[in-house]
């Protein structure tokens, strides 16, 4: 199938794309505070259920002073793991899971985040090393971890 021409000069004959040969990748699991844009995320190298109550148990400490917090998951095998019962009935009076429902990730706000992050880090960028995409990923992830303008408006439900 030939690229389109808007890929590559037109008098240009056999382009080269450059690419990194690997399938090494960054896994970030996050989350974005809807009312003021708050993100906050963390880099694992698998998610499961050890990792989700983890990072749980770093989100739990974000949270107001005599406020539920509401965390709204996607349905994920492992967000409904057996082995984080026992972590939110202990945080049960804190912390409250809702599950969208199947198949809506437009419903999801930290999907439009990562959209957003990809789109202003990655999209239509060469990284030579997994550290030059780990350093452009997570540069936006540490400025977004301040409430944030932009994230609050991406995330809000009009």
């Amino acid at each position: 199938m030939p690229f389109p021409a808007a890929w590559f000069p037109k008098d240009e004959k056999d382009p080269i794309v450059r690419h990194a040969p690997t399938r090494k990748k960054v896994g970030i699991i996050g989350t974005v505070k809807a009312e003021d844009g708050t993100l906050v995320a963390c880099e694992e190298d698998k998610f499961n259920a050890q990792t989700i109550e983890a990072f749980f148990s770093e989100l739990v400490k974000h949270r107001e002073f005599g406020k539920t917090m509401v965390v709204v998951l996607d349905n994920a095998r492992f967000h409904h793991a057996q082995a984080l019962c026992s972590w939110l009935e202990k945080h049960s009076e804190d912390f409250s899971l809702g599950f969208l429902p199947p198949y809506s990730p437009e419903l999801n706000h930290i999907e439009r985040v990562w959209k957003l992050l990809c789109r202003l880090c990655t999209h239509n960028q060469y990284f030579e090393q997994l550290k030059d995409l780990r350093q452009a990923v997570f540069s936006k992830i540490i400025a977004w971890a301040f409430p944030n303008e932009n994230l609050a408006q991406l995330c809000a439900i009009t």
